[in-house]
């Protein structure tokens, strides 16, 4: 399977290389509770489906400094 889980279910690492950010920098965005996010025993999970949604939410910083 390549960059997408079961049924739209991304794990940590196939969601960094989706989102093209560090796991370090999504691991501090899911504990923040910026990101939807799923932890299922002691893993974290993500609908592809309301990872999308959630970026279409969040405003564009163009040149931010």
């Amino acid at each position: 399977m390549t960059g997408e889980g079961a049924e739209g279910i991304l794990t940590i690492e196939e969601l960094s290389a989706y989102l093209k950010i560090s796991k370090s920098t999504l691991y501090k965005l899911v504990r923040e509770g910026k990101i939807p996010s799923q932890k299922i025993g002691r893993h974290w999970r993500f609908s592809k489906t309301a990872i999308d949604r959630w970026l279409g939410e969040q405003p564009l910083e163009l040149g931010a400094r």
